[in-house]
Formats: C-alpha cells, sequence, structure tokens
C-alpha cells in the first residue's frame, strides 16, 4: 500500500512537473530577454530611427516623398463639383456619399452655385430605425442566453453612426430627402459621440426591460406595445437633439445668373421623386472580398438597417470588374458611391491615396506585408469609409488615378477632392454601387440568384464610419 502511494504520488509529482514545465516554457526567460536585448544593436542608423520616431510623428517620417511631392492634379475626364461637403466629429460618411451622388444632378438642373441635402434630416430617421431593428432584435431572440455571439454583437452597437448603401436606400425611399436649408446640424448631429450614448444607454436599459417582460411570460405582442412606449423615449431624445424633421416645405431656387424661381410645396418624398429623380432600386452592390469565392451572391446577417428591409447583399467579383464597371459608370456622367479602407496609405491632409505612400519597412527595418485577402482574414483591413468618384485620369485607355469627391471638409486634399492611384484602388477600394444598366446579364443572373448567408462577424462586414 506504502509503495502504491508512493507510485500514484510520484506520477502526480510527474504530470505536475511536466504541466507546470510547459507553462514555464510559454513566458519569456531571463536568457530569451537578454536574447532579444542583443539582437538590437544601437548602432547609428538604428540609433538616428530612435531619436527621429521618439521625437515626431511616425508619419511625417515614413512618407514617400517621391510620391507625395508630385502635385498631378490632371484629370482626362472630370464631373463638375460644386461645394464640399463636412461630415465632422460623425461617422456618417455613407450617408454624406449617398446624398452627394444625388445632390450634383439638383445643381446641375437648376443651375445653382451650391447645394446640399440634409444630412441631418436623414439620420435623424435612420436612429430611429435602427432603435427599432434593435429592440426587435431583442424581442425576436429573447429565450437565448445573453453571451449568444449574435445577442452580444446588437449589443455592442445598438444605435451607432455607421451603415452601408442599402441603409441610403432605405431611409431616402421611406422617408424622402429635403434640402439642408430646412434642417441643417446641430451640435449634436456633427458630433455624435455624447448623443449616441445618450440613445444607447436608453435602448439597453429597454432591452433589459423586455427580456424582463419575456421571462415573466408576456406575449410578443405585449413585448412590441411595450416597444413602441420606448420608442417615444428614443423619439423625444432625437427630437432634443436634432429638431422636429419636417413634413412639408416650400423650396425655391436662384440660378447662378441670379433668377429666382417661384416657391413649390413639397413634402419630403414629393421631393426625392420630383426633384432628385433617381430610382436608387436600380444600383447594385458590387465587392472584391478575395477570402470569398467570386462570382456569388453573398447576404450578410443582422445588417439591415430598417426591420421591414433585407439584409445588405453583394456580388463578390475581382478588383479589375470594379475598375471596368467604375469606368464604365463615370465616363457616362454618373457619379459612383464606394467604400474603402482609409487606414493604409493615405494622407488626409494633402488628399493623396497611394499604394507604398509611407515607407514603415524602411524606418523600421522590418517586413510588415500581406495581402489584401490576408489583411481582410487577419482583420488588418475593413471597408471603413465611403466617398464619391467623380473623375478618372487615362492613358491609352487604362485607368492612372481616380478623382474622389470626399465628405471631409474644404481644407483637406484639392478643396475637398482626393487623388487615388489606380494601384491603390485595387489594394483598398472594397465596394462599388453600380446602376443595373452599366451590368453584364451574367452578373444581374448573379445578384437574382438565393444568396449565400455570412455570419455578422464575416471580415466582409464592417459598417461604414
Amino acid at each position: 500500500m506504502k509503495q502504491r502511494c508512493i507510485f500514484v504520488a510520484s506520477v502526480f509529482g510527474v504530470l505536475v512537473a511536466s504541466l507546470w514545465g510547459s507553462t514555464l516554457e510559454k513566458g519569456l526567460t531571463p536568457t530569451q530577454i537578454d536574447m532579444l536585448m542583443a539582437s538590437v544593436k544601437l548602432d547609428p542608423s538604428t540609433r538616428t530611427a530612435m531619436n527621429a520616431v521618439s521625437n515626431n510623428d511616425i508619419r511625417d517620417l515614413a512618407l514617400n516623398r517621391e510620391i507625395a511631392a508630385v502635385k498631378d492634379e490632371v484629370f482626362s475626364f472630370k464631373l463638375p463639383t460644386k461645394g464640399i461637403t463636412d461630415q465632422q466629429e460623425s461617422g456618417r460618411c455613407w450617408l454624406f456619399a449617398g446624398l452627394n451622388l444625388m445632390r450634383q444632378e439638383v445643381i446641375k438642373k437648376f443651375e445653382l452655385d451650391e447645394f446640399e441635402l440634409s444630412q441631418s434630416y436623414l439620420s435623424f430617421w435612420d436612429k430611429l430605425e435602427k432603435a427599432n431593428v434593435f429592440l426587435e432584435f431583442i424581442i425576436e431572440t429573447r429565450d437565448r442566453d445573453l453571451l449568444d455571439r449574435e445577442v452580444q454583437h446588437m449589443l455592442e452597437g445598438p444605435i451607432d453612426d455607421g451603415g452601408y448603401w442599402g441603409y441610403v436606400v432605405g431611409v431616402v425611399e421611406k422617408y424622402g430627402v429635403i434640402p439642408k436649408s430646412f434642417m441643417g446640424e446641430t451640435h449634436s448631429s456633427s458630433e455624435t459621440h455624447r448623443m449616441n450614448y445618450i440613445l444607447e444607454s436608453a435602448v439597453r436599459r429597454d432591452a433589459l426591460q423586455l427580456r424582463t417582460l419575456a421571462a415573466k411570460g408576456k406575449t410578443v405582442a405585449d413585448l412590441r406595445q411595450e416597444k413602441m412606449n420606448m420608442l417615444k423615449d428614443v423619439f423625444r431624445i432625437l427630437v432634443i437633439n436634432y429638431g422636429m424633421p419636417p413634413t412639408e416645405f416650400v423650396w425655391r431656387t436662384v440660378d447662378d445668373s441670379g433668377k429666382a424661381s417661384l416657391p413649390v410645396t413639397y413634402t419630403p418624398q414629393q421631393f426625392y421623386k420630383e426633384v432628385i429623380g433617381v430610382d436608387l432600386s436600380q444600383y447594385v452592390s458590387l465587392c472584391n472580398y478575395p477570402i470569398h469565392p467570386m462570382d456569388k451572391h453573398y447576404s450578410i446577417k443582422l445588417t439591415h438597417g430598417m426591420a421591414d428591409r433585407s439584409d445588405i447583399s453583394f456580388v463578390n467579383l475581382s478588383s479589375d470588374e470594379l475598375k471596368s464597371y467604375t469606368l464604365k459608370a463615370l465616363l457616362d456622367s454618373q457619379r459612383v458611391w464606394f467604400g474603402c479602407d482609409m487606414g493604409h496609405n493615405v494622407h488626409g491632409k494633402k488628399g493623396i491615396m497611394a499604394k507604398n505612400l509611407y515607407n514603415y519597412e524602411d524606418l523600421f527595418g522590418v517586413g510588415l506585408g500581406m495581402t489584401k485577402a490576408e489583411r481582410l482574414d487577419y482583420r488588418h483591413s475593413s471597408s471603413n469609409h465611403a466617398m464619391v468618384f467623380v473623375g478618372v485620369d487615362l492613358v491609352d485607355g487604362k485607368p492612372r488615378k481616380w478623382l474622389v469627391e470626399n465628405s471631409w471638409g474644404d481644407e483637406r486634399g484639392d478643396n475637398g477632392l482626393f487623388t487615388m492611384t489606380d494601384d491603390w484602388f485595387g489594394e483598398y477600394v472594397l465596394d462599388v454601387i453600380i446602376p443595373k444598366k452599366y451590368l453584364p446579364e451574367r452578373i444581374l443572373a448573379i445578384y437574382e440568384e438565393p444568396s449565400v448567408p455570412l455570419p455578422v462577424w464575416d471580415p466582409a462586414w464592417q459598417s461604414l464610419r
């Protein structure tokens, strides 16, 4: 018996030692620390880099002067663009880009010096619709564990600023549009952080109450009635932040010769149909996500901006095809909405978007390269900003660079316009929205196929800011 105990104790000791040893191997030992310290020699070049980086903005030091110093603002084709919008401290790029696509047509049609559509008006309704989507989701998932991955996703950002092209279509088709002069920017609309905090505090509290009522046996009809009471609070918060959205307004114009038009009364829906006259339902979302097979129709769960709309969907194509259809639409004087990754090789002040704009590898002496697919798979890239193509520079029929209308005000770039090199397009443009009439039957047929659903945490989804 004694020998058996000694044997068991010995085996147990070996197992503990083995487990402890494997744990110790995971940590950095003093010897390994010494090896790492010895691996970096403070030679003149390393010391110079250390002194420079520790006292300056890394981007200034890594900036490729051969690219940044060239001021090339000549474009073989350029659409007229009057006025530059400014989303300020908000994540409404997708909405600004959508309205920028439409507003220039009004300027052209009525010969105006400038014109903006109200971003606040649509932001108001977008926030209300997102609150409804969130509370409906809470009702539908009332029996799920709080740690369910989809529940956690919805709780993390119930009413943020982000969105996509489908959100533009949904809110415009339902609520119409109005000129900015009838519902301008407020402090909260242009700097949304604190307002979003209040809204999300309210709806997260509401989520708690709905799940509590469900646990007590309340029916879905009971919960939806309570949801409407909760949305009254949301609506009140929105009115206090934005003002009350108008249901009709009297609009008249003064053209660039100074001639005033007769006043006309419009509802927002009438203004969209009669003045804007753009059928947003005729646009198709094309994407280049090389992490998924090409020539397929995908949708992403839980990405509908309104409870009565479908999740966003797209046809996955090569980057060359995105360029081809963008060029076709643009040369026919159609502005093109697109989403891209502004986290790489962008100089915001100069308005430059160029591959290899920053030489971080040379500055630090380390390799940082990844392919487009690898960046997406490892969460180093996402479609995080939306803008509009308004020009292109062609040489021998091929694009060298693209002209972009941004929504960061007129003090960046060339009075608010950015220049994108064609190789940057290939690396960092992920989504373009193209009218159906410019697409071949092959792509339209793919778009009509049942979509392959992707989870909301797929790298292909990142609501635009």
